[in-house]
């Protein structure tokens, strides 16, 4: 087989992150009378990847993360409340939120018993950890890269460089990083000097100009990928 070592990206590609940014936005929303409608979580949706685009740019930091999403969606619908109270309820209850995406288990369970599976994923230590190590498919896992205890966002080099010297005999030559976003997995991938396989359930159209080795639409397509 080319690939040994499989680098998965956790949100969206194993996780569920639509259905757990949902119920936890809805959790808050309940608890500081704000209305639960689609509209809001739309508005906050936006507010949050604004500001995730700026993390993985650089240009903001985590902490400002934190609270920039809840003043900027506060700021959007015309509420007044603490952002920083809000943004510790939305982390807790985020962090209880742990749902798989069809096929994620099947997958992982087949791919453990032949290939070295790691995670590799943007987020906050506290919430990560909750959400993913009660999965069903955290024992099929070797480690878990967060960029909160590494210091550096996908797809910074920085953030590649240390998975690859936390890897016993890491060889990029038989490496697949596996995600679903352009931004940080992929484009980080492809920085990296490693084989991409982009997860694109939506099927959106790829960049020209960018060097994906791998799309798939659904996760049991990339099974034959692995087995090549």
């Amino acid at each position: 087989m080319k690939y040994k070592t499989l680098l998965f990206d956790a949100d969206g590609t194993l996780l569920d992150f639509e259905r757990a940014e949902y119920e936890a936005l809805s959790d808050i929303l309940a608890e500081f009378g704000i209305p639960d409608t689609k509209e809001n979580h739309a508005i906050y949706s936006a507010a949050n990847d604004e500001q995730w685009k700026l993390l993985e740019k650089g240009l903001v930091t985590r902490s400002d993360l934190r609270i920039n999403r809840f003043v900027n969606f506060m700021n959007r619908i015309g509420v007044s409340a603490c952002a920083h109270a809000m943004a510790d309820s939305y982390m807790h209850a985020l962090a209880t939120k742990s749902h798989l995406l069809g096929g994620a288990l099947e997958l992982c369970r087949e791919l453990s018993q032949t290939h070295e599976l790691y995670i590799i994923t943007n987020g906050f230590r506290y919430i990560q950890q909750g959400r993913f190590f009660p999965s069903p498919i955290a024992p099929f896992f070797r480690n878990v890269f967060i960029s909160e205890d590494i210091g550096a966002e996908k797809p910074d080099a920085a953030f590649f460089d240390y998975v690859k010297a936390h890897i016993s005999n890491f060889s990029p030559e038989s490496t697949l990083v596996i995600g679903d976003s352009l931004s940080s997995d992929i484009a980080g991938g492809i920085r990296a000097g490693l084989d991409v396989c982009w997860y694109n359930p939506k099927g959106k159209e790829a960049p020209s100009d960018m060097n994906i080795t791998y799309t798939v639409s659904q996760l049991s397509d990339i099974l034959p990928i692995t087995r090549k």
